[in-house]
């Protein structure tokens, strides 16, 4: 059965200070179920193997040639796009292929900001956000938060089986040492149709204006509401 992800403009969905949106109930209790049974016969290398340079990252990646990477993607890659907030949020033009990683106990991922652009299909996707799906539950594991910097303060994470988190790729983030038990977490990457973070956060208010209180507005004020917030996807807006 598909999860209910939370509907787009209630107070399920958690924004810290405009800058991510975390998002309860992205994937159902059976879909969990299943990556968690994929990710325990499917076979992991190395995470460098994507990143080889990286002197900070320390994790485990499901090889991408493995059976289970296919299923595994297509699970998250639906559940993600059925939820409204996610789409709503990210205004996504293009969705990398999400990827199971695990951390085992000792492993991290030192402070670092994703990579500005990634393979996909022919092309580049450009990083405008990146999301974890968290499918462990946070008690069967010990450290392990993702932490992300905020200039003057650090929000630390640990999600919910079945819940995500979006945020800026261009963000200083880490994951923190697991001491004990296993992480096992999705990772995606957003190419969105809004390139400018504050744009794209500029256009979310308004959307959410519109769909809170757009009803009980003036007719004539509605329209003009919706002639600017078309316009301005005009103008700062990429087509898929």
């Amino acid at each position: 059965m598909p999860s209910r992800c939370c509907s787009p403009w209630t107070s399920s969905p958690r924004r810290w200070s405009d800058v991510f949106l975390e998002l309860p109930d992205v994937l159902s209790a059976d879909e969990v179920g299943q990556l968690r049974v994929i990710a325990a016969t499917a076979r992991f290398v190395d995470g460098r193997e994507s990143n080889p340079h990286s002197t900070v990252k320390n994790n485990l990646q499901i090889q991408l040639n493995d059976p289970g990477h296919a299923e595994a993607s297509r699970l998250m890659a639906a559940a993600l796009q059925r939820c409204e907030a996610f789409r709503n949020y990210a205004m996504p033009k293009a969705v990398a292929p999400p990827m199971l990683a695990k951390y085992a106990p000792g492993m991290t991922y030192g402070l670092h900001s994703d990579a500005a652009f990634m393979p996909l299909a022919g092309r580049a996707l450009r990083s405008d956000l990146s999301c974890t799906l968290f499918l462990a539950d946070p008690g069967a594991y010990e450290g392990g938060a993702l932490s992300i910097d905020l200039g003057a303060r650090r929000v630390e994470i640990k999600g919910a089986a079945g819940s995500a988190v979006v945020y800026p790729s261009n963000t200083l983030h880490e994951v923190t040492p697991v001491t004990a038990g296993e992480r096992l977490v999705g990772l995606t990457f957003i190419e969105s149709q809004i390139r400018d973070p504050a744009k794209r956060e500029l256009l979310y208010a308004l959307d959410e204006v519109a769909a809170l209180e757009g009803l009980t507005m003036r007719w004539e004020n509605r329209t003009r509401l919706q002639f600017v917030r078309n316009n301005l996807r005009r103008m700062w807006g990429e087509a898929s």
